[in-house]
């Protein structure tokens, strides 16, 4: 009987514990279970020989070890960024005193465009345990809540590519303080009274006041759930240079291949002229093959030319003049698995 009776309560345990794990608000794979981050890659309409739907995407975590094809498409609820957003949407978060969460675009849905905020895009959501950041390059989106999930029909046209990790809620305060210097345009947000102490500067963000700057850029080193290390470099406005030559190859002591939308005319050439140097990538190339020009991929990620340092970082900003002057960051991560999935995307590149 005593036997029977400690099952039962171990039973009823493991039943509680799992119901717990179910309801934290973290990333979500595909099959809507949640991960300690996840990456996609939206593939542009327009491919070398190909024109497609433009919703197609290529999907990646460190349980499927390499790109693979979505069976979903991105501008359904299903797959992982809906299954993420829907703890936000469908989860009713947005009306909870208990959770954060900041929707924040340069070009946000249905409002008008407003200068003088970061080119920076992305999405936070947590409570006192934990949460994600999803950092994206996708304009427009996400939805406002009350809305629902819905993806912009001018989102499909270029590449774009999303990083979501899953963190504790400590390392929100450090995010919080990355967030000043992206000065971020926070188009629908709620940071709850019991969150003030420890969130002062993400709530003046949240009523529209900008917090004074200790300086014009900002490391944080981040750790995920499960202990993976990101890097969040951000630049205020006052930082005028190219984030990736002037500061982050440097810093990271490592050439640099970078992927971003460079408007002709406007493009910031490939750069050897300080000791780490920075070179425009111009083709990608994804499995299948997926091949496509930079110019019709809106996402902006960079990796480490030698295969040795192994570090891969996606953000903001592009390699264009106008974009000195806007305030925005990149996330690193030395994962060698994410280091290989993008190297092998790099198809062509410009030397100095």
């Amino acid at each position: 009987m005593a036997t029977h009776f400690s099952s039962c309560l171990q039973i009823i345990i493991m039943f509680l514990c799992c119901t717990v794990c179910s309801t934290d608000i973290s990333c979500k794979n595909e099959a809507g279970e949640p991960v300690d981050w996840f990456i996609i890659y939206k593939l542009p309409r327009c491919k070398i020989g190909e024109v497609s739907s433009g919703v197609d995407y290529m999907y990646l975590d460190s349980s499927v070890g390499s790109w693979q094809m979505s069976k979903f498409m991105v501008n359904t609820s299903q797959g992982a960024i809906g299954n993420t957003l829907n703890q936000l949407y469908m989860g009713k978060a947005y009306k909870s005193n208990s959770s954060v969460y900041a929707l924040y675009n340069d070009g946000p849905p249905i409002l008008d465009y407003i200068k003088g905020y970061g080119h920076t895009k992305g999405v936070l959501l947590f409570d006192r345990s934990q949460g994600f950041w999803l950092s994206h390059s996708i304009p427009h989106f996400p939805s406002f809540p009350e809305r629902g999930y819905l993806y912009p029909s001018s989102g499909k046209v270029n590449g774009q590519t999303a990083l979501c990790v899953t963190y504790r809620y400590e390392q929100f305060f450090g995010i919080a303080k990355q967030m000043v210097y992206l000065y971020p345009r926070f188009y629908n947000c709620s940071v709850p009274a019991a969150f003030l102490s420890d969130l002062p500067q993400l709530a003046q963000l949240c009523k529209g006041s900008k917090p004074p700057l200790a300086s014009d850029k900002r490391v944080e080193q981040l750790f995920s759930i499960q202990g993976e290390k990101f890097v969040s470099f951000v630049k205020s406005e006052h930082f005028v240079d190219d984030i990736y030559t002037g500061w982050v190859a440097q810093a990271l002591d490592a050439d640099l291949l970078v992927e971003s939308w460079q408007t002709q005319g406007h493009e910031l050439p490939s750069n050897c002229s300080l000791p780490k140097h920075v070179m425009n990538i111009k083709r990608i190339r994804l499995p299948g093959p997926v091949l496509f020009q930079s110019y019709h991929d809106h996402s902006k990620w960079c990796l480490s030319r030698t295969y040795e340092d192994q570090v891969t970082c996606l953000g903001d900003l592009n390699r264009e003049r106008a974009q000195m002057w806007r305030s925005g960051g990149l996330v690193c991560t030395f994962n060698p698995l994410i280091y290989k999935a993008f190297r092998q995307a790099v198809d062509w590149y410009f030397g100095c």
